[in-house]
């Protein structure tokens, strides 16, 4: 467990930090680039010496100053505890801004023609929709290897473009002859595969949401605190209210040897991946890391784990601000969220999950019924939260947090060992 004399993090309530600073830097510098790739300046400033060659260089250097900043203000955010609501918003915003400027600008230059452009922006808009989509039922889609090769190609067939016009018109023999030429395009090929192929992948993890197939086991995709069952989703309560007792897959789901093969099957991708695993715990009280740490070799993927009964401590260890739990109180998903970067930042963990709830049988709420659980989980990424609600009684409650954590590391791992 971390010490609690340790620094605390900045308040992600803060609006001006570091990272959100570089983010506004980097917006603000995309007029600049556009300028100095498409405008005279030069005769502006009356240095007739600057080539049209060197004007380029010049635009294709401030682009990468750009490009580069998008890593520095994610480093700052996670580095200082300081992943914002604004920051989340606006750093994805600048990277679509400092694309469309810049694919609209080599096509003013007659150097890409408009479809390269069409087929990537039009693909930004999808994946934002069904971003929204997914945030509207609480889930965050998280973003695949293809999308991260994507953004490093775009990059790079970006600034090949910026060093030297295609050959828009002329004869064939004539552009296959430049070697810049076939690596600027081989290179925007390739950003163009991985871009449709991204798309794709966003579109297939969230076909349940869209209506393209039945929602996953333990996502809660619903909204409504239902969990799934091996005949669809079934509510929570009975019709008089009461919590209503397991079904029989539900209950076999928890036995030891269920969630014994569960806790392996996360080890396993987490050792495959090189990922290493943190969890912050509330009503579980330890039990997700007993699971994961009962498999003999889990200390190779494992940092350990934080038992956050009460307030004092979720404020005191995780860092979770005193604000976030007197407005939204500990079954919440900002105190989740809060919870689950605690553990990441001071477990030293790649991949952190969190649970905060009511076991019962007493501490129900108004909205808060016995069984309402959040699970979180904090990546490199940033965090989310899903809401379960949970029947049967206590014991049963804490089982199927268990499993509905370590179901929700497998899903992060996912595709991360591929």
């Amino acid at each position: 467990m971390a010490p609690t004399d340790q620094a605390k993090p900045t308040s992600t309530d803060k609006l001006m930090t570091p990272a959100n600073i570089v983010t506004l830097a980097r917006i603000c510098l995309v007029p600049v680039f556009v300028v100095v790739l498409i405008s005279p300046w030069p005769q502006w400033l009356g240095l007739p010496q600057v080539a049209d060659d060197a004007k380029s260089l010049i635009a294709a250097g401030i682009f990468i100053l750009i490009s580069c900043t998008d890593w520095l203000d994610g480093y700052l955010a996670r580095s200082r505890g300081e992943v914002t609501d604004f920051g989340k918003f606006m750093d994805p915003l600048a990277d679509k801004i400092l694309v469309a400027a810049a694919l609209l600008a080599l096509i003013e230059l007659g150097s890409l023609p408009s479809w390269v452009a069409l087929v990537i922006l039009a693909r930004e808009f999808i994946v934002s929709g069904v971003r929204m989509v997914a945030a509207s039922e609480g889930v965050v889609i998280a973003a695949s290897w293809y999308g991260k090769f994507k953004t490093v190609f775009q990059m790079a067939a970006i600034v090949l473009f910026c060093v030297k016009d295609s050959y828009m018109v002329g004869s064939l023999n004539a552009a296959l002859s430049d070697w810049l030429w076939l690596l600027s395009w081989g290179v925007m090929i390739i950003a163009l595969v991985l871009t449709v192929v991204s798309m794709l992948d966003y579109i297939a993890k969230a076909r349940h949401l869209i209506g393209f197939g039945r929602k996953p086991k333990g996502a809660a995709a619903d909204g409504l605190g239902s969990i799934p069952t091996a005949e669809g989703t079934a509510p929570a309560e009975d019709a008089a209210g009461e919590p209503r007792p397991l079904t029989g897959a539900e209950a076999a789901s928890i036995e030891p040897e269920a969630l014994d093969a569960l806790a392996r099957r996360v080890l396993g991708s987490a050792r495959r991946a090189g990922v290493r695993l943190g969890t912050a715990e509330s009503l579980t009280g330890g039990l997700v890391a007993a699971a994961l740490t009962g498999v003999p070799g889990s200390s190779e993927t494992v940092r350990g784990g934080v038992v956050s009964y009460v307030n004092d401590v979720k404020h005191g260890v995780l860092g979770v601000p005193r604000e976030t739990l007197e407005r939204h109180g500990a079954v919440s998903a900002e105190t989740a969220r809060a919870m689950a970067q605690g553990a990441r930042r001071d477990l030293g963990a790649d991949i952190a999950v969190s649970v905060t709830g009511i076991a019962g049988p007493g501490g129900a709420e108004p909205g808060k019924p016995v069984g309402t659980v959040w699970v979180g989980l904090a990546d490199a990424e940033g965090a989310e939260a899903r809401l379960h609600e949970f029947p049967g009684d206590r014991a049963q409650v804490r089982l199927l947090t268990v499993r509905a954590a370590l179901e929700r590391l497998e899903e992060a791992l996912e595709g991360a060992d591929a």
